[in-house]
């Protein structure tokens, strides 16, 4: 494998309740380093574990230079564990794996070999059975669909440069999203396959049905968020239009039905009333989400060009 001169891995694994998995998925990371050629470190995250994961990690931290542990209470999730784990993390590459060993740390080198590639995030392709494979798929679909992702699998492995950590958003459950805010940003995203093998110690923190709905949920907001929410007037504006094109035929047929038909029905007039008022406000509505969002870009480049002169009068000042 190619390696960048200089490059750095942090291999970013969060744990709840995996004492059992801890000692062997030290042993993989410790074999691919070695056998790679890898520079870099294992960052464990104990995400608040309620058995003797954190005792366990502590101990091998002491035999193991690589290996690194950072814990808190209580259990937070899985994304905050990873926030955690990419602030405290001090590679060029960083790379989210679990603590479950159904992903083996062997894979890892093909996927920086795919980021020295030229792409900025690389996520794994789930090879095998496994359960709720179906829903998966479905749930990928619609994410390939909705956010023009080239990739099959989003909630996977991944390894990405540094600098995209910079434009995730760490809302819970939103590492699922990964792959989505990085595309959004800019940044070129590419996979690799790799096989998922059975979990042999613990238990699965994601088996709850209502995962599906959740998931679902977030889904929708992620998209709604990278969608209309950057063009609000195209939302706003477009149920406006809605609303006013109904109002406006309503009217017609309350004015048919006055002077045509001599029926008057007041409670249609009340409805064309409310309709042309909403639409009129939706468009306000719009507008303003446009003025916001024009304020916050300005804001942007303001700050941007505020770090730009700081940094280079630091360099100046070493200089």
């Amino acid at each position: 494998m190619m390696e960048e001169s200089g490059q750095s891995v942090s291999v970013v694994i969060p744990a709840y309740n995996e004492e059992g998995n801890i000692p062997p998925l030290v042993e993989a990371v410790s074999r691919m380093f070695r056998e790679s050629g890898l520079q870099g470190e294992m960052l464990l995250v104990n995400d608040g574990s309620s058995d003797n994961t954190l005792a366990v990690a502590a101990k091998l931290a002491q035999e193991h230079d690589f290996l690194r542990v950072v814990s808190y209470k209580p259990n937070r999730g899985l994304t905050y564990a990873l926030e955690t784990g990419f602030k405290a993390a001090e590679g060029d590459v960083l790379v989210f794996y679990p603590a479950d060993l159904q992903y083996s740390p062997e894979d890892i080198p093909r996927m920086v070999a795919k980021i020295n590639e030229g792409y900025d995030i690389v996520t794994g392709w789930k090879q095998g059975n496994y359960s709720k494979k179906t829903v998966s798929a479905i749930y990928n679909w619609l994410s390939q669909v909705l956010f023009k992702v080239t990739v099959h699998d989003l909630n996977s492995v991944k390894a990405f440069r540094k600098e995209v950590v910079e434009v995730l958003d760490f809302r819970p459950d939103f590492h699922r999203y990964m792959v989505v805010m990085a595309v959004q940003a800019g940044f070129t995203a590419g996979e690799v396959k790799v096989p998922l093998y059975e979990r042999k110690s613990g238990k699965s923190k994601f088996s709850s049905p209502w995962r599906i709905l959740t998931g679902l949920l977030d889904l929708v907001s992620v998209w709604f968020q990278y969608s209309f929410l950057r063009k609000p007037l195209l939302f706003f504006g477009s149920a406006g239009i809605v609303c006013l094109l109904i109002g406006f035929l309503l009217g017609m047929a309350s004015i048919y039905l006055r002077y045509v038909l001599n029926m008057g029905f007041r409670p249609l007039l009340t409805l064309v009333s409310m309709l042309v008022s909403l639409g009129v406000t939706l468009f306000g509505l719009g507008f303003l989400g446009e003025a916001i969002n024009d304020t916050n870009r300005r804001l942007s480049r303001v700050e941007k060009t505020l770090g730009k002169e700081k940094l280079t009068a630091k360099e100046e000042r070493i200089g």
